[in-house]
């Protein structure tokens, strides 16, 4: 784009909307009306027709804006690498700024933010062109004015505090304001500015001194941004990542969060080094009387993932696998229905530990995601590792973890609060078993003999079987057809991506508060869920049969019928004897935001 004139940097940011202003009803005051006689007629008086603008003046204006935008972004630039560079070594003393100097600094980005509003506007004008239209994105306007315009002076704010307390805070309200007018006025870049407000409500969060309520209400605000744009763009990882870091001190939630970042489709690769503000203090001893206390459960499942995802002190993983299966079937009962949300969340972090948190060394990852580039021949010869391998050995022990934990599950005949976790876990079976090679590695330790049993349970009260031996997914009949709140939870998984309907993309524009509340017409449907995913992975291979002629689910050469279960249950409780790990306080430490 050709630079013209600097165009002005105190024009009002409103006036480029006045070509395109709307005919309105000319209105009266109260004065005027309580003067006036009854019965006499009001006049409509009409707004002065606006004269169109030309594409050859919208045109100049566009470059006119632009050039100015350029002049001013050029400066803050200047003043912020300069800034940056004066406070290199962690002393600012010889750059500490004046209340005037801080003003100017605002004012000047306040001025880049503005010249920015000017030019959307004016790409989106009525009588735009569509090449006119593309300019915003051509010359990435939304991230210049984020890094260039807010970021890197937040950053500067945020690393000469407490002394810029004051001035950050006015301009975090200064920027927020900004992003929600553009918001509301340039809809073309809604998941960006959703983002950003998100992220500036994050900023505001780490400023000290503010009254907890402030703190919480940011946090809350933050994560509402972080949510909605995690619906809108649910296979982002970067959204999880960040919705992590607002999750402390619910370690299961942030766990569940962290992992998922890592396992969408478009993955968020640095939330392998966040995920360790949760795992170190809780791996490493010396931590243990930190700030944040975590429950015993809590503690012993993310020890277990912890020694996992780092491959550390696993001499210790066995005791914290079996102080959490010892803790998980209390757990399911003492929570009730609060095991719905922590039961998917459990289930869930268990299924992305069996893909090695993502990592494509892991033998699952290799099939059922291969590279792009990666022919048919190469997939075959690398599902045949050697079980002695780093990455097979990590997923041995992730698999035992998560079968583990689902055969506890699957013993809850009849909970209703257990259904999310079976839920989910049958959901990347159901993916998996279209890989016979990734079925090869997992079919021989699941346990099936529990799930059939599981299932012919739920057969035994179930009237219509129509639909769960259909092979469309099962839609509820009535008009609310809802997805569950752990279909939101999976929403963008590598392992759900074609799993869902079309049609459900809608619910995005469903309430936050909406998606997770939970109808009691909820737990049939899920039931119906569950035994749909079960005949899917019957049709898919010999692993676990469905005869739809007794209706029955059965296992070769394994018994299904309840009793067995109870006996076995019996037997292996009389028996077995878990070694329990030494539970202590354990801490999380406090997490530096990640904005850029």
């Amino acid at each position: 784009m050709q630079k013209s004139a600097p165009h002005s940097s105190q024009h009002n940011h409103h006036n480029s909307q006045s070509a395109a202003s709307p005919t309105v009803l000319h209105t009266r005051n109260a004065s005027d009306h309580e003067s006036k006689p009854q019965g006499e007629d009001y006049t409509i008086i009409r707004q002065l027709k606006a004269i169109p603008i030309s594409q050859k003046q919208l045109l100049a204006d566009v470059k006119g804006i632009y050039a100015g935008l350029v002049m001013v972004e050029e400066k803050c630039i200047e003043v912020d690498n300069k800034q940056a560079g004066l406070g290199q070594g962690g002393s600012f003393s010889q750059s500490k700024l004046n209340n005037t100097q801080w003003q100017a600094l605002i004012e000047l980005h306040r001025i880049l933010l503005y010249e920015h509003y000017d030019f959307f506007l004016a790409c989106q004008h009525p009588s735009a062109s569509p090449a006119v239209r593309r300019l915003a994105s051509e010359y990435t306007m939304p991230a210049r004015m984020w890094h260039h315009g807010i970021y890197s002076f937040l950053e500067l704010l945020r690393h000469r505090l407490p002394a810029s307390l004051d001035y950050m805070v006015a301009f975090i309200s200064l920027a927020y304001s900004m992003m929600a007018l553009l918001y509301e006025t340039v809809p073309a870049f809604e998941n960006i500015w959703i983002e950003c407000l998100g992220d500036l409500a994050r900023y505001r969060i780490v400023i000290k001194g503010d009254d907890i309520r402030d703190r919480e209400m940011w946090i809350t605000v933050s994560r509402q941004w972080y949510s909605k744009a995690s619906s809108k763009a649910p296979t982002t990882g970067r959204l999880y990542h960040h919705l992590a870091v607002l999750a402390r001190p619910n370690a299961l939630q942030q766990l569940y969060y962290y992992a998922k970042s890592l396992c969408t489709i478009v993955p968020f690769i640095s939330a392998r080094e966040s995920i360790l503000t949760l795992f170190d203090p809780v791996l490493n001893a010396e931590n243990s009387n930190g700030k944040y206390r975590l429950p015993p459960l809590d503690t012993a499942f993310i020890k277990a993932h912890g020694h996992l995802f780092t491959n550390r002190t696993m001499d210790r993983f066995d005791i914290a696998v079996n102080e959490f299966l010892g803790l998980l079937d209390n757990q399911i009962e003492r929570k009730t229905k609060k095991f719905l949300e922590q039961g998917y969340q459990i289930s869930i972090s268990n299924t992305i530990a069996i893909l090695s948190f993502g990592s494509k060394e892991n033998p699952i990852m290799k099939i059922i995601a291969p590279p792009p580039a990666a022919d048919e021949t190469d997939i075959q010869m690398e599902g045949a590792q050697n079980e002695l391998s780093l990455p097979m050995v990590s997923f041995r022990h992730a698999e035992r973890l998560s079968n583990s934990a689902l055969d506890i599950v699957l013993q809850r005949i009849g909970d209703p609060n257990c259904l999310s976790y079976v839920y989910c876990t049958l959901v990347f079976i159901y993916h998996t078993s279209r890989f016979s090679d990734a079925m090869d590695l997992l079919a021989p330790a699941f346990p099936w003999q529990n799930l059939a049993i599981y299932l012919n349970t739920l057969l035994a009260s179930h009237v219509t079987l129509d639909r769960i031996q259909d092979n469309k997914f099962p839609l509820p009949e009535k008009d609310d057809t809802r997805p569950f709140p752990e279909d939101y939870a999976m929403w963008g998984l590598l392992y759900t991506e074609k799993f869902y309907p079309m049609r459900w993309s809608l619910s995005e524009k469903m309430d936050e508060e909406e998606k997770h509340h939970e109808l009691p017409s909820m737990v049939e449907q899920r039931r119906k869920r569950i035994l749909w995913l079960g005949c899917r992975i019957a049709d898919a291979g010999p692993w676990i049969r469905y005869d739809c002629s007794r209706p029955k689910f059965s296992v070769d050469g394994k018994d299904t019928d309840l009793e067995s279960l109870r006996s076995r249950s019996n037997t292996v409780a009389s028996t077995t004897a878990l070694p329990r790990a030494e539970t202590g306080t354990n801490s999380d430490t406090e997490i530096s935001p990640v904005l850029a």
